[in-house]
C-alpha cells in the first residue's frame, strides 16, 4: 500500500507542491493516482485534499501564489488579544478549491489530522472508506482542511458545524506518517512490510535560540517581535512542529526501514510559516529536491 504524507508548515507548503508538480509532469498523471492513501496536516491538508480530488498541482501552486500574501495580512500586531491573522482569505481559498464537496464524496482514502479543543483530543478527518460515521462524512472538505490549518494565536479556531472548535493538527501530527501507519495496521489490516510511505516535509529549519546573557526568558524570546513593526516571529510554533515532524520521521524509519522515503531539505535560513516573501525561493528549492532525488522517486513509485 503506497501512502503519501505531507507535513504542515504554512506558506512553506510551496516546497512540497513544487515537488509534486514535478512528479505529475514526469509521470503524466495526477499525483493522487500514484498513491492508495493520502494524508496531510495544516498546509499539507490543503495539498492532500487537492491530490485526493485529482486537482493538478499546477493549479494548487497558482492558488498559493495568488492567496499567500492575502492570507498572511495581519489584523493584530502581536496577537495577545485577538488572532494575528483573520481566516477570511484562507476560508475563501478553501471554498474556491473544494466548493461544496463533503468528505463522504471523496473516494480516495484521505486523512486530515486536527485537534478538537472543545473535547481536548486529537482528531482525524477521514474520507469515505468505511471508517467514519455519517455525521463525520457530512463535513465539507474545506471545513475539515480549515480545521487542520488553524494555528493557535495566528488564526482563530474553526467552528465545525457548531459542534466543536478545532485547531491545527500540527500540534500532534505535523508529519502525518504515523497516522497513516496506524490506519494501515488497524483499518486496512496491512502488515508493516506492505506499507510504503513517501513523506514530504516543508523544509527543515535551523531555528536560532542563541544563548544570551539575560537570565529571564519570556514571550519575547519564544515569540520574538520586531520594532517598529511589532511583527511577531512564530519561533515557538515553528520549533514545536519541526521537532514533531523529525521525531515522527525517526520512528517511521525504525518501523518501515527502506519503505519509508522522506523528501525534505535543510533551509539555509529561518523561514517562518507566514513568510510569504519566500515563495519563489521555496518553489526553486522544491524543484531542486525533485531533480536531486528523481531516480529514487521513480524507483519508489515503480515498486509494486
Amino acid at each position: 500500500m503506497k501512502m503519501l504524507c505531507i507535513d504542515g508548515g504554512g506558506i512553506r507548503g510551496i516546497f512540497p507542491i513544487a515537488i509534486l508538480q514535478n512528479i505529475e509532469e514526469e509521470f503524466g498523471k495526477p499525483v493522487g493516482e500514484l498513491f492508495d492513501v493520502i494524508s496531510g496536516t495544516s498546509t499539507g491538508a490543503i495539498i492532500a485534499a487537492s491530490a485526493a480530488l485529482n486537482t493538478s498541482m499546477q493549479e494548487v501552486m497558482g492558488r498559493y501564489e495568488t492567496y499567500g500574501e492575502k492570507i498572511f495580512l495581519r489584523k493584530a500586531k502581536i496577537g495577545l488579544f485577538k488572532s494575528v491573522y483573520s481566516d477570511t482569505y484562507l476560508r475563501r481559498l478553501l471554498k474556491q478549491a473544494f466548493k461544496d464537496i463533503s468528505l463522504g464524496e471523496i473516494e480516495k482514502p484521505l486523512l486530515i489530522p486536527a485537534v478538537d479543543i472543545t473535547h481536548g483530543k486529537p482528531y482525524v478527518h477521514r474520507s469515505d472508506f468505511g471508517h467514519s460515521s455519517e455525521n463525520e462524512l457530512s463535513i465539507k472538505v474545506w471545513d475539515a482542511v480549515l480545521s487542520s490549518c488553524s494555528a493557535p494565536i495566528y488564526f482563530p479556531p474553526n467552528n465545525v458545524n457548531n459542534q466543536y472548535l478545532s485547531i491545527d493538527g500540527g500540534l500532534w501530527a505535523n508529519n502525518p506518517s504515523l497516522v497513516c501507519v496506524t490506519e494501515a495496521l488497524h483499518h486496512f489490516k496491512i502488515d508493516l512490510d506492505d506499507i510504503q510511505i513517501m513523506s514530504i516535509g516543508t523544509g527543515q529549519q535551523n531555528i536560532d535560540f542563541t544563548m544570551q546573557e539575560e537570565r529571564h526568558w519570556g514571550i519575547r524570546q519564544w515569540l520574538p517581535f520586531h520594532f517598529p513593526s511589532l511583527k511577531v516571529t512564530p519561533k515557538l510554533l515553528d520549533l514545536a512542529m519541526d521537532l514533531s515532524s523529525e521525531s515522527v520521521s525517526y520512528h517511521c524509519r525504525l518501523l518501515l526501514g527502506d519503505h519509508y522515503f522522506r523528501l525534505n531539505t535543510e533551509l539555509a535560513e529561518e523561514v517562518p510559516f507566514d513568510d510569504f516573501t519566500s515563495m519563489a525561493k521555496l518553489k526553486e528549492l522544491g524543484q531542486k529536491v525533485f531533480i536531486d532525488n528523481k531516480k529514487d522517486i521513480s524507483a519508489f513509485l515503480s515498486q509494486k
